[in-house]
């Protein structure tokens, strides 16, 4: 039986460890910077008083992290929805899975909706290329956040998946705490959300039975996540022109501080999540196929076929599809304003990419992207739609 001592290195700190790591962290310099610049009216000293005074995780996202959360969905977004709460059991713990938009926000925001409705809070994944520096490993750790370690040779790359698996069975199995974690590493950068099979087959690694077997205790739900406006979004249509000149390019742990400090505070209109219901009872047909290839091919669609499904669409979804294919095939979806102010919107985020000299032609690559961004999620909803009836019937979808 697994214990907490196996995991010491990725866990979030125990509650018995809270107070000191605390203290350690509000002495960062590092620390201090970031909250002055998040928070520029606050009065650093009476907050550290205040952080020194909570001696446990729960009370750190309740007395902290939940205010914080509200101010942040006040200031930067048009307001944040939630729907399939009622799939929820209380008295279980649960694997949300869910797309990936922001690095940050995705799993802080899915957290407030559930602390808005007493819900528990889940433990966050996140991955160790984004704790750049110590005292974010221990700011996340303090806030219920596990790591998944990156970049590994094959071997540690193993040791790694199997530790992180076992970890994830025994937050939900013995500590009875629901987990986030993103359907793939990295955002997709086009909205073009696709579940990863290397991480249903890492879910699959901790225990004795087939991939379904070891899958089931683990309880997945998949989670649907719709940002109306992607602040990023002029930023990953430059990191596509980077990747088109120079397919070597890879973005500096600078760019990952801009995405991450872009995503939290800039504008991001209506916010919603859609909770799905766990799919257990989906795998079940397929709980003796000892095929794994195929197995988690079918388990990927099913987790594909959720998010989409609950994806909200907001007319400059179907504006983008309109100017993306050069159709007006939604044209009723929306008005002569709103098509105006997307297409404003568009111009003013490609106004914001910082190289020099852009050529029209790169120019209308980039416009090309960010319309594909906003356009694939009508596209998947759609497909998604066309196939719940076959689910309905028993049917499961497959993966080309």
């Amino acid at each position: 039986m697994s214990s907490e001592q196996d995991f010491k290195d990725i866990a979030p700190f125990d509650d018995s460890e809270f107070s000191e790591k605390m203290s350690a962290l509000v002495r960062e310099p590092g620390f201090e910077h970031a909250v002055r610049y998040v928070m520029p009216q606050i009065d650093f000293e009476e907050f550290v008083k205040g952080l020194l005074n909570i001696h446990d995780k729960r009370t750190f996202q309740t007395k902290v992290m939940y205010p914080f959360l509200e101010m942040l969905a006040q200031k930067t977004t048009s307001g944040i929805t939630v729907g399939g709460l009622e799939n929820i059991d209380s008295s279980k713990a649960f694997t949300f899975i869910s797309n990936h938009r922001d690095i940050v926000l995705d799993a802080s925001f899915l957290n407030l909706c559930f602390l808005r409705n007493n819900l528990p809070t889940s433990e966050i994944a996140i991955g160790n290329n984004l704790l750049i520096y110590d005292w974010i490993t221990d700011l996340v750790k303090l806030n219920k956040s596990f790591i998944v370690k990156r970049n590994l040779r094959m071997t540690k790359a193993l040791e790694a998946a199997k530790q992180l698996s076992a970890y994830i069975h025994y937050a939900v199995g013995e500590k009875k705490e629901s987990v986030w974690i993103a359907q793939r590493e990295g955002r997709a950068k086009d909205s073009n959300d696709v579940t990863q099979e290397s991480l249903v087959k890492m879910l699959a690694l901790d225990g004795n039975g087939t991939v379904v077997q070891n899958l089931l205790p683990v309880n997945l739900v998949p989670v649907s996540i719709t940002y109306e406006y992607d602040p990023n979004d002029y930023l990953k249509a430059k990191e596509f022109l980077m990747k088109k000149i120079d397919p070597e390019f890879k973005k500096s742990p600078h760019d990952d501080l801009l995405s991450m400090e872009t995503g939290l505070l800039q504008p991001k209109g209506r916010v919603h999540f859609e909770i799905g219901r766990c799919i257990n009872d989906a795998m079940l047909p397929l709980v003796d196929d000892t095929d794994k290839v195929e197995v988690v091919k079918r388990l990927c669609a099913i987790i594909d076929c959720d998010i989409h499904c609950g994806y909200k669409i907001y007319p400059i979804n179907y504006i983008a599809y309109d100017l993306l294919h050069k159709v007006d095939e939604f044209k009723s979806k929306y008005t002569a304003d709103e098509l105006k102010d997307f297409e404003e919107y568009i111009e003013k985020q490609l106004d914001k990419v910082d190289i020099p000299d852009i050529s029209s032609e790169n120019r209308a690559y980039m416009k090309e992207m960010m319309l594909t961004m906003y356009a694939n999620p009508l596209k998947n909803k759609t497909t998604a739609n066309s196939i719940v009836c076959l689910k309905a019937t028993g049917d499961i979808p497959v993966r080309e």
